[in-house]
């Protein structure tokens, strides 16, 4: 079972504001549920989520658009914080030492409902970002590193063209073609869908 809660807000980096629709997902069953990136409003992701158990919060990377409900929703559920501890110096630019989160590792497996989402160290669009990969559900979330159209932003700080072109080509494009990819915003799209257009990619160098 995957839902999906589109929540608004804004996105904030190098001294810029931006206003932004986030896709937050739950995955899981009718008992438990994971919830992938928990973007500003907790409240609404909470009543998603209903009865269910949250068992852990899981943020694609620390850009602050895709953590800045994280905290609340925690409160609000008891589930710990996940994140790749590679993006420390993003989470502490929202929350400081005050909250803790408990780091992710590539290749660890998060179980919730039946399903299995193994982790995917993907940086590019921040040291740390990470896709969760449900092989056996024939889905990828991807957080900001790929979307319906190319690679996730890479023009600010923490972030590289090189590497995120790296990560994609290696760790995603490498996953069957049919597998549906669900990202962070906007509408989601396939492996098969994206792969061809690599070299479209690295030719506009972004």
């Amino acid at each position: 079972m995957i839902d999906r809660v589109i929540t608004s807000g804004t996105f904030s980096l190098d001294g810029g504001t931006w206003e932004v629709d986030n896709n937050v997902w739950l995955i899981g069953d009718a008992r438990v549920v994971v919830v992938v990136d928990a973007a500003h409003d907790a409240e609404a992701i909470a009543e998603r989520a209903g009865g269910r158990r949250v068992k852990a919060i899981v943020c694609t990377h620390a850009h602050n658009d895709h953590i800045n409900a994280a905290a609340r929703l925690a409160e609000l559920t008891g589930a710990p914080i996940r994140l790749h501890p590679a993006d420390q110096v993003l989470w502490e630019q929202v929350y400081g030492p005050e909250v803790a989160y408990t780091p992710l590792a590539d290749g660890e497996k998060i179980s919730v409902g039946g399903v299995a989402l193994e982790v995917l160290h993907t940086p590019g669009h921040s040291p740390g970002a990470v896709c969760l990969h449900a092989a056996d559900q024939g889905v990828l979330f991807s957080g900001d590193t790929l979307f319906k159209g190319g690679p996730g932003a890479t023009g600010r700080s923490y972030s590289s063209f090189e590497t995120i072109i790296e990560s994609i080509a290696e760790r995603l494009l490498s996953l069957p073609p049919e597998t549906v990819v669900h990202t962070g915003h906007g509408d989601s799209t396939s492996i098969g869908a994206e792969a061809p257009h690599l070299g479209d990619w690295l030719a506009r160098g972004h």
